[in-house]
């Protein structure tokens, strides 16, 4: 069975196929084999759809067609999960885009309906299922990048409610000295505006990737991603924090995060109150770069299994 999946962000879209047997073990489907991929940088919603569906019809064997089809796309996304319209573009700043209906799009060119839902969602599915988060039922991933997000899971599924989660635009208090106003064009300071990478270069007047790890820029984006991080711990009740993107995946700044995070709960968890509990709480992804398109393959496969 040959599954198309799309990670869908605002800079880039990464196109795969994979291929599936369907097959189910006691922890869900098995995970799918990458057979080919390709990333095109994120241009008009016209320009992007017509380049990845030419790059899907030219990829496909002569005699083969998409069985599956699954979008992570970046967000937000309106409307709720299984209603009319759910998987068009809500508001965003990626000019063009908010409105847009991605998964529409994709379905009428490929010809095979879209199992749709944010980039976040989907790698926190497939992290569960292959990952980091594999065998709990309780657990975030988070990706810290151009913007930040979360994809949560609860008792076993994915949280969406009336819509779904948007952990990055959660106010934040703002840390002692800082001046920056925050970056988010929606509301300025809040955890995405203040701990972004775009924040990050605005507050410092550097690209993040050209500050060393012992700039002072990382003790306090440590500071901020923490404060963000305390719902998951006090709300949620999470087991684990995955946490990923360009600038989650920084080797550096992971243990900063855990010693910001523990002197913010000021010994009120009792579970996290050791180092090695508070090591294994907060974790790198087990999928590395690939939880996206897994994600997305894994979007597929749960909605037709």
């Amino acid at each position: 069975m040959i599954i198309g999946a799309i990670e869908a962000g605002g800079t880039k879209f990464v196109a795969g196929l994979l291929k599936s047997d369907k097959a189910v073990n006691a922890s869900g489907p098995i995970a799918p084999e990458v057979l080919k991929l390709a990333s095109f940088p994120t241009t008009s919603p016209k320009e992007t759809v017509s380049i990845v569906c030419q790059w899907f019809r030219a990829k496909l064997p002569s005699n083969g067609s998409l069985e599956l089809l699954g979008l992570a796309s970046f967000g937000p996304l309106a409307g709720r999960i299984g209603q009319a319209g759910w998987g068009r573009l809500g508001p965003t700043p990626k000019p063009g885009w908010s409105g847009f209906d991605l998964a529409g799009a994709l379905e009428k060119e490929l010809g095979v309906k879209a199992a749709v839902d944010t980039d976040v969602n989907a790698a926190a599915l497939a992290e569960g299922l292959w990952g980091a988060g594999k065998g709990l039922s309780d657990y975030v991933y988070v990706t810290v990048g151009t913007g930040i997000g979360a994809g949560i899971v609860s008792g076993g599924k994915l949280v969406h409610g009336a819509g779904h989660p948007e952990a990055g635009h959660v106010p934040v208090p703002r840390e002692q000295g800082d001046k920056y106003p925050g970056c988010c064009p929606f509301h300025a300071d809040c955890l995405e505006g203040m701990a972004s990478g775009p924040a990050v270069a605005g507050r410092w007047g550097s690209a993040p990737e050209k500050l060393p790890p012992d700039h002072p820029a990382w003790a306090l984006e440590a500071k901020y991603l923490a404060s963000g991080f305390l719902p998951f711990v006090h709300i949620l009740a999470s087991e684990r924090i995955i946490l990923g993107g360009g600038l989650g995946s920084l080797p550096w700044l992971m243990p900063m995060i855990k010693k910001s995070l523990s002197e913010k709960l000021a010994s009120y968890t009792p579970r996290l109150d050791t180092s090695h509990a508070m090591d294994s709480f907060i974790s790198s992804p087990g999928l590395g770069s690939k939880a996206g398109i897994l994600g997305a393959a894994a979007l597929a496969l749960a909605y037709s299994l």
